[in-house]
């Protein structure tokens, strides 16, 4: 059975956070995973962390392209990092447990147009079947547990927003705005200096970087008691906040690419690391971070 989270209703905010954060360790990438895709080198044979990002960046391209919630995307950010972090796969399967992944998310967040498999595989310009699709969608559910829904740094972002917003004005209100900070979550889900990172610190370190941008002093009162709810140390805080800055200038200023299939091939086939820069196209349909209203 698909293990899910059940979706509060008129439930107090405490008792939401409290549901969360007992569950997000378990939910967790698998740290000595992390380590070794992090550590491994760019010969074609082993998964690497820019290969990794690559392919949600992909991902984030077909959460645009289909018009899906913001809550797929980061559902299946989280399983693809879960079962990378399990299971050691070759560059050339990648592809293929990513699409996966977005399948499932998809399915689990209940999108109202869940395209056929076919599609997505034809969409995403990808070359395996549909049954090989079914055969590693099986692989993930049964090496995650059939853990699906996980609490997802989107989660705790709405969650934290939406109890930070009772302490403002209408004006500020527009400035902290849902909509800019979900983007900046996506920018950070492309980087995967933040998979070792839990969703509520990340959650609130974003959080934490716009209040900082936008001059929101008064909130700061507020922020100190998420931190203390959430159980999140200062120095914690005020590392990932300054990594999240440092992703969204990186993000704002650099194209968002990934390798061609040709050059893939080639990667696989033990090229260098330099002919595999040389190949890779722009992916269309990132998403913007919006300015702030005026």
């Amino acid at each position: 059975m698909i293990d899910t989270i059940p979706e509060p209703e008129d439930v107090p905010f405490t008792v939401q956070l409290k549901a969360l954060l007992d569950q997000e360790t378990r939910y967790q990438p698998k740290l000595c995973g992390l380590r070794i895709i992090e550590s491994a080198q760019e010969n074609g044979l082993r998964m690497t962390a820019r290969l990794r990002d690559f392919e949600v960046k992909d991902l984030l391209s077909l959460t645009r392209f289909f018009g899906f919630c913001a809550d797929t995307f980061s559902l299946a950010v989280s399983l693809l990092d879960r079962f990378l972090s399990v299971m050691k796969i070759q560059p050339k399967h990648l592809s293929c447990v990513g699409l996966c992944c977005f399948y499932i998310a998809i399915k689990s967040s209940e999108e109202e147009n869940v395209p056929a498999a076919s599609e997505l595989i034809r969409i995403s310009q990808s070359r395996f079947t549909v049954s090989d699709m079914m055969r590693m969608e099986k692989i993930i559910l049964e090496k995650l547990h059939w853990k699906v829904r996980a609490p997802t740094p989107l989660l705790f972002l709405r969650l934290f927003h939406s109890f930070i917003l009772q302490q403002l004005d209408m004006d500020s209100k527009k400035s902290l705005n849902i909509e800019r900070l979900e983007a900046q979550l996506k920018a950070c889900h492309c980087s995967f200096a933040f998979t070792k990172i839990k969703p509520s610190l990340l959650a609130l370190a974003i959080l934490a970087f716009e209040v900082q941008e936008q001059g929101l002093c008064e909130l700061t009162e507020t922020q100190d008691t998420l931190q203390l709810q959430s159980h999140i140390k200062g120095g914690d805080l005020v590392c990932v906040r300054e990594l999240v800055g440092k992703c969204l200038m990186e993000y704002s200023s650099t194209k968002c690419s990934r390798p061609s299939n040709r050059k893939l091939r080639w990667l696989i086939s033990g090229r260098t690391a330099r002919q595999l820069k040389r190949s890779y196209y722009k992916i269309a349909h990132l998403p913007t971070i919006p300015e702030v209203a005026s």
